[in-house]
């Protein structure tokens, strides 16, 4: 499942990494609008309530990624960035904007890397567990040699991939939104000869089971939205 490239890998401290290239982190969000976002989660908590859930996952991935004190990070917004949420978050947690270009999620975030120039961690905001540190261990596999990093999701797609530069191919003719979405990236990775690490398996929340989870997961911070 994984290709090596043995260049120089090896255990570096947190400190010998910090002094490193710093590494760009993407977080990729919808506009938290009643009825228009998290429309799966809408027959169990409703309208509002997942509109206020969908802002507070995106608030805790903003937090994680600067947290990870890893480089900029950018919260890239859809449909664009005149959503009040969103200069709220740029004014209140110091991230940069921009707004998501057209097209499918692949050509969305394929747009995404293009703008970077240079190594970049994207992320979307529907993954509570994806804290500081998993944020840090991707960046230690692209500042150890490797092309690639993935965080598969549990659903079968990822919550996360960072590469050196833009690979297009890994971002056309996906099936987004269904269990194929991370075979189909190991098979595009490989077909392009790159290396890449999935340091862990991760779980974000896109249906209702998932609300329970979420709850399970820590209930002080989540049972606003959930009860």
């Amino acid at each position: 499942m994984l290709r090596v490239r043995r260049s120089g890998e090896g255990h570096k401290g947190e400190a010998e990494e910090s002094r490193q290239r710093r590494i760009g982190i993407a977080i990729f969000a919808r506009a938290p609008v009643a009825g228009k976002t998290k429309t799966r989660l809408i027959p169990s908590l409703g309208a509002e309530r997942a509109a206020a859930l969908q802002a507070a996952l995106v608030r805790k991935t903003l937090a994680s990624a600067i947290a990870a004190k890893l480089g900029d990070v950018t919260l890239w917004c859809a449909p664009d960035t005149a959503h009040p949420f969103f200069e709220k978050c740029r004014a209140e947690l110091n991230v940069k904007l921009a707004a998501q270009v057209p097209g499918d999620l692949g050509e969305r975030m394929l747009g995404a890397f293009k703008a970077e120039h240079g190594p970049l961690l994207l992320a979307g905001s529907d993954c509570p567990a994806l804290s500081p540190s998993y944020f840090r261990k991707c960046a230690a596999v692209l500042r150890r040699g490797r092309d690639a990093v993935v965080l598969p999701a549990e659903d079968g797609g990822y919550v996360l991939i960072g590469l050196e530069r833009p690979v297009a191919s890994l971002f056309a003719g996906i099936e987004w939104g269904t269990e194929r979405v991370m075979e189909e990236t190991r098979a595009r990775l490989r077909a392009a000869a790159l290396s890449w690490a999935e340091p862990d398996i991760l779980w974000d929340v896109d249906r209702p089971p998932d609300v329970l989870r979420l709850l399970e997961h820590d209930p002080r911070e989540w049972k606003t939205f959930l009860r």
